[in-house]
């Protein structure tokens, strides 16, 4: 898929009326720290379209753009952490599990982002069992691959998916954009 046109639509924080216009939706969710925003913005070829920060949390919202006036990329908060404590992390978990259970969206994909150095963490496999109870695509996105060598890369990514067998492994690097094609195909076939 070649990228001609993205654009920022909007923020939301629960039901709104672009959950029921049918346009097709790739969603990406991640651990907070995992770099879903720098992801989306790689792949989109977009600097600064989804929001980035060295803070982890920094999403706080289910942020919808439009690509290719065709499909909307929607970055999810990032799951694990929320800055302002427990009843934070707490809205944020309902808002993502509203959003995924919700039988009138239109989600084509569902990516989950993770660290190629961390791996699956409990966290990424709670995620993982709740996509599949709503019987979502899933696919797998392997965030940082240029932080490790060929060799750890190689065992890390053998690890994932004896784990997550069934489950399209896409290996990445934001920082360098390696893979970003073979990613894109992927997310919307």
């Amino acid at each position: 898929m070649k990228i001609k046109s993205t654009q920022f639509v909007k923020g939301i924080t629960g039901d709104d009326e672009i959950l029921h216009d049918g346009v097709p939706e790739i969603a990406f969710i991640g651990r907070s720290n995992v770099g879903k925003s720098s992801v989306i913005n790689s792949l989109l070829n977009a600097r600064e379209l989804a929001r980035t920060g060295k803070k982890q949390g920094k999403t706080r919202e289910i942020n919808f753009f439009l690509v290719n006036e065709k499909y909307y990329f929607v970055d999810l908060p990032g799951y694990g952490f929320a800055q302002g404590g427990l009843d934070d992390r707490e809205k944020i978990r309902d808002m993502i599990i509203q959003y995924f259970s919700r039988t009138e969206n239109n989600i084509h994909t569902v990516a989950v982002i993770i660290d190629a150095k961390v791996g699956l963490t409990n966290f990424d496999r709670d995620m993982i069992e709740i996509l599949y109870d709503n019987e979502h695509r899933v696919v797998l996105i392997v965030n940082k691959t240029d932080k490790l060598n060929q060799k750890e890369l190689s065992t890390q990514l053998r690890s994932i998916e004896s784990e997550c067998l069934g489950i399209e492994i896409l290996p990445y690097s934001a920082v360098i954009n390696k893979g970003a094609g073979f990613v894109l195909e992927n997310l919307i076939a």
